[in-house]
């Protein structure tokens, strides 16, 4: 069975993906992920520091899939080329929901620095495991731009078609 905590951030998810940040209170996470009001202000004072523990469960998560997925290719070309078809793999997984940081970042006053700065993270180490993969932070940047991208409008269009063609361009600047 899983502890409180892990139902409120399991919950949260679901309902972030589903209704948004701002339309999602806390009094509806309590009662759907079966908590005790106490439980969560134990864990979160507030549903600002619930976003940003979700959005760092969010980004460990993201990452390990991203790993795991990616874990048999043998070098950073293949790794890079792969990490488009990793979007359509959780496209199917997850239905098309884009991107939780992005979807959040919508929602949020600019002026949120909390958050704002784990959404900021996530997509520095996104931009720097691409760097990583590539030595080159042109080349690297630009296929980040078209990783970014790809989600956004996968998202919106529900759809793949731009994955794969940012997967060929990809390709074709790499290669």
């Amino acid at each position: 069975m899983k502890s409180p905590r892990e139902r409120i951030i399991e919950t949260t998810f679901q309902l972030f993906a589903k209704q948004g940040y701002n339309s999602t209170g806390i009094n509806q996470i309590i009662s759907e992920a079966e908590v005790a009001k106490a439980s969560f202000y134990q864990y979160f004072k507030s549903k600002e520091d619930l976003c940003v523990e979700f959005l760092n469960v969010r980004h460990e998560y993201w990452f390990n899939e991203l790993n795991n997925f990616l874990a048999k290719e043998k070098d950073s070309t293949s790794k890079i080329i792969k990490a488009f078809d990793f979007l359509v793999y959780m496209n199917e997984k997850e239905n098309f929901r884009g991107c939780s940081f992005l979807n959040i970042l919508s929602e949020i006053p600019m002026d949120n620095v909390k958050i704002l700065s784990v959404i900021q993270f996530h997509k520095a180490d996104l931009r720097n495991y691409f760097l990583e993969l590539m030595n080159d932070d042109i080349l690297s940047d630009h296929v980040y731009m078209l990783f970014e991208s790809s989600i956004i409008e996968s998202q919106l269009f529900k759809s793949n078609e731009l994955i794969e063609k940012s997967k060929k361009i990809a390709t074709n600047l790499i290669q």
